[in-house]
């Protein structure tokens, strides 16, 4: 069973790849990314949810895929409570609309410098959609709690890793081994619940 990712991320994509190769699911599943089929095409993340801008991926390269394959997408973001729940959908854009992962780390950094220890609380939430070759939609979901750090620490992971700490943990998630992070983290979580659904038999869905 192919699954391919609707995002343009690397890291995303070798993330799940991981995961689809550690963490359950049927015999020969696995995840491959949107370059397989010519790229993700652009899409407009404008439905204020995660659960709506992983579905808008998903529909968008369902149906350049060949026949039996899946079309599954990934919307996450980190929420601080610090910040209202911001950055929240629009992690991707913290420091502006055209903007970079380096960016959008130091952007972080600046407006909590202030913050004090027990004001950082903060979450990562990742949402899976999930798309059958007959059009059948899923939706999973993934949460991973925990507080930011003073700084960034850390070169693995991506994105907002280097400075989050995750609950019972004193590294951050760029800083905790892979296999730690595949674990534990909101992306792991969900991807869990999705291979438990495929694991189950959803070679019959429709």
């Amino acid at each position: 069973m192919r699954l391919y990712l609707a995002s343009a991320n690397p890291g995303k994509a070798a993330e799940l790849a991981a995961l689809a190769a550690a963490r359950g699911g049927p015999a020969g599943l696995e995840v491959v990314s949107a370059r397989e089929v010519g790229g993700m095409p652009e899409v407009v993340e404008d439905t204020g949810t995660f659960a709506g801008n992983a579905r808008k991926k998903a529909r968008a390269l369902a149906p350049l895929l060949p026949a039996g394959g899946w079309a599954l997408a990934d919307d996450s973001g980190l929420c601080v409570e610090a910040l209202g729940g911001a950055p929240g959908v629009e992690s991707a854009y913290l420091a502006g609309p055209v903007s970079n992962a380096a960016a959008n780390l130091a952007r972080l950094v600046e407006l909590m410098r202030d913050v004090p220890e027990g004001r950082r609380a903060a979450h990562f939430v990742c949402v899976l959609v999930l798309i059958a070759p007959g059009g059948a939609e899923r939706l999973f979901e993934g949460l991973c709690r925990g507080r930011l750090a003073a700084e960034p620490r850390g070169r693995g992971g991506f994105g907002y890793d280097p400075l989050f700490i995750p609950e019972g943990q004193e590294q951050t998630l760029a800083e905790l081994p892979a296999e730690v992070k595949n674990r534990i983290s909101h992306r792991a979580r969900a991807w869990l619940e999705c291979a438990g659904w495929l694991a189950e038999g959803a070679q019959t869905v429709h």
